[in-house]
């Protein structure tokens, strides 16, 4: 690819998806002002494919698109299995997912980060990436980085000026090994400037059966961290991430039982924390 426009067609934009549940743990909206954003910056692994102007198909094999390089496995189960049931403790609960894969634009990297759309992914290859000149970046960015961050913010800002201050709680799961280095954590608690909640989060998971760490498989102080400091670092709400091993959530009733396992483990943290709806 090269820095000139590679078409003068209009691009489509991708904003973030976003789906609501009430105080009473259903569907849709309710009076409460929901006091819970969750948001799955990995949620999916679709492609642009009728846009080759932002990528198309990225020249993708079968096995890469669907393994953990091109989303995070069970984490949009978990998210929308955790929202459902933390809703009656915040008053209701916001999920914010994106609508496409993270190799056509990681929404978790800021724009100058070589990885935000990445040539290699572990020993994943990414042949639509690999000659990127600037119009192809400026063009991903203008239809997906920051549509999804619009997104989250609008949603975010809304609950705001209604009068709720939301905990924001970022939804991810990792893999079992690494570049062929195992991987014991099973839930893993990330922070940055705020450890508040993250402790919390620790304190309550104690005795849950978990191989739980904090900071780990990755450190939220490195560059993992992009989202909630983007989206909850100015207005100062309390937030962290979350990691959780992909193998234990591979399937629809393990994402549903893991989100029952930790759905208390989070309303504890949030209650201790002065956190939960009154």
């Amino acid at each position: 690819m090269t820095d000139t426009p590679p078409n003068s067609r209009p691009l489509p934009r991708f904003p973030g998806h976003v789906e609501t549940w009430r105080s009473d743990g259903q569907p849709g909206h309710d009076a409460q002002i929901p006091g819970l954003v969750l948001i799955c910056e990995h949620a999916s692994n679709a492609l642009p494919e009728d846009w080759p102007e932002l990528g198309g198909d990225l020249g993708l094999d079968a096995k890469t698109r669907a393994s953990h390089a091109a989303y995070d496995i069970g984490a949009l189960g978990l998210s929308r299995g955790l929202a459902a049931r933390l809703a009656p403790a915040c008053g209701g609960a916001v999920l914010v997912h994106a609508p496409l894969s993270r190799l056509v634009y990681d929404l978790n990297r800021p724009a100058d980060h070589p990885n935000a759309m990445p040539k290699t992914s572990e020993f994943y290859d990414v042949p639509g990436n690999h000659a990127l000149g600037t119009a192809d970046r400026l063009a991903r960015l203008d239809a997906i980085y920051l549509p999804f961050h619009a997104t989250a913010t609008a949603e975010i800002s809304k609950l705001v000026t209604r009068g709720r201050r939301p905990v924001v709680i970022a939804i991810h799961s990792f893999t079992p090994t690494y570049f062929d280095q195992k991987r014991d954590v099973e839930f893993g608690i990330l922070f940055d400037d705020d450890d508040d909640i993250a402790l919390e989060i620790l304190r309550a998971a104690e005795g849950c059966g978990l191989v739980t760490r904090l900071n780990e498989p990755y450190s939220a102080q490195s560059d993992v961290a992009h989202t909630t400091r983007v989206q909850a670092g100015p207005l100062r709400l309390r937030h962290s991430m979350l990691e959780i091993r992909n193998d234990l959530i591979a399937d629809a009733p393990a994402q549903d039982a893991m989100a029952a396992r930790l759905a208390p483990i989070l309303a504890e943290a949030l209650h201790r924390a002065g956190l939960l709806h009154p």
